[in-house]
């Protein structure tokens, strides 16, 4: 026969842990469910905000450039090798014209991998410079992704520097490559949030080809700077025959849809060197203070 506190125990017991397992019971910033709630979309715009500033404040990040560009674009290495099986491929298939288009569109990776190696140049060059003089100055910042993005981050680690990598969520999930610096390894859910984590520490913006995303964060950065939201400073297309087809500027002062001076907010030019030459002539030469 069971003792009836024994019992009467057990049952508070029982109360006691459907309390605690209750969602109510769940402290209110631990709560992650909740967090998901519509009302609360400016807490989490706030807490994103907050929390990248923190860390690039605990790491005394002081200015950053920014590096947009394809994340489509490979390793010249890589592009050669799919380049290579594609075309052995075709030798036991002459006939097919779906390996064919195959073929033209690896011909074009390969074209658009020296921008790979020319982001990575650039990225090197750059933080060696602020490496040698010890500050966290110029820091290499992307949008954490592979392509162009890995490639600014990876010239940062060739030369031992910190680098930064902004990543979104996206339904095709992300992931970041393995060349940002861990402690400034970020992760948003906002796009407008990650667009002004890019600018807020920006002393230049180096874009190469791209689509959407490039094309979206350059004009942002142009508008920003027109507008004179933010000071002005260095932007860099780099790779003069793309950036001449995909966007007439040109066309766009004809029809007076933007102003002359407004073709001067940017420069064109081909390598790495050429936009280290631009920013650091802007800044007034050399390494700036």
């Amino acid at each position: 026969m069971t003792d009836p506190t024994e019992r009467n125990n057990a049952d508070r017991e029982e109360l006691l842990r459907a309390l605690k397992e209750s969602p109510s019971y769940v402290l209110a910033y631990e709560d992650v469910q909740m967090m998901q709630d519509d009302d609360l979309r400016p807490v989490r715009l706030q807490l994103e905000l907050y929390k990248p500033e923190k860390f690039l404040q605990e790491h005394n990040i002081r200015s950053t450039i920014v590096v947009f560009g394809s994340a489509r674009t490979m390793p010249p290495d890589i592009a050669r090798d799919r380049l290579d099986a594609l075309r052995e491929e075709h030798k036991h298939h002459p006939e097919n014209s779906a390996l064919e288009r195959k073929i033209a569109r690896a011909k074009r990776d390969v074209e658009y991998s020296q921008y790979y190696e020319e982001a990575r140049r650039f990225s090197q060059l750059v933080s060696r410079d602020f490496i040698q003089v010890q500050r966290k100055d110029f820091v290499i910042v992307t949008g954490g992704g592979p392509g162009i993005m890995e490639a600014a981050n990876r010239g940062a680690n060739d030369v031992h520097a910190v680098s930064a990598g902004f990543n979104i969520t996206l339904p095709q999930e992300q992931e970041p490559n393995p060349y940002i610096s861990p402690e400034l390894c970020f992760r948003f859910r906002y796009f407008a949030l990650r667009k002004m984590h890019f600018m807020m520490r920006a002393k230049a913006v180096v874009t190469f080809p791209g689509g959407y995303g490039t094309l979206d964060e350059l004009f942002d950065a142009l508008c920003l700077v027109q507008t004179r939201k933010v000071e002005r400073m260095p932007i860099v297309l780099v790779g003069r025959e793309f950036w001449r087809r995909v966007i007439d500027f040109d066309f766009l002062v004809e029809e007076g849809m933007i102003s002359a001076q407004d073709v001067e907010l940017f420069n064109v030019v081909e390598t790495a060197q050429e936009a280290v030459d631009v920013i650091y002539s802007f800044y007034g030469g050399g390494v700036p203070e």
